[in-house]
């Protein structure tokens, strides 16, 4: 089983969510906010459902981590134009400080991981890995 795709994949991302997280301990950052604050930092002013589309996360659940993002100061949620069905979210200064925090810590993160790992084996990973997101994009899009 350790050597199983599956377990390798499972272990890897929760080893490197759980030392990420040792990592921002003192921000007080939940498991889904890191990469919402990270992709807000290129596309402040996003729509919700961009932003769960975006970071794999489902529209209800984003509602609630969005509220616990502008409950602690990180996000401003705004109307534009009276148009009460779109929302778009803007990151306050202190979130844009912790998203530049956060994306230092996940280049520190990645480069930690892959340590002892060559230029031409980074790329193929990155490039194996894309392509397995692509298909198994195609599967989930199947069902």
């Amino acid at each position: 089983m350790e050597e199983s795709l599956h377990y390798l994949l499972m272990t890897d991302h929760l080893l490197f969510q759980k030392a990420f997280l040792a990592s921002v301990k003192e921000t007080d950052l939940t498991p889904g906010q890191p990469k919402i604050l990270e992709y807000l930092l290129y596309h402040d002013g996003a729509v919700q459902k961009e932003i769960a589309g975006a970071c794999h996360i489902e529209p209800a659940t984003m509602t609630s981590v969005l509220f616990g993002m502008e409950k602690k100061g990180f996000i401003l949620r705004k109307n534009l134009n009276g148009n009460r069905r779109s929302i778009y979210i803007y990151l306050t200064d202190k979130g844009r400080a912790l998203a530049k925090q956060v994306e230092s810590t996940f280049r520190i993160m990645e480069e930690k991981a892959l340590s002892d790992f060559g230029k031409d084996e980074k790329e193929m990973l990155t490039a194996f890995l894309t392509r397995m997101s692509k298909n198994i994009q195609g599967v989930v899009s199947d069902e």
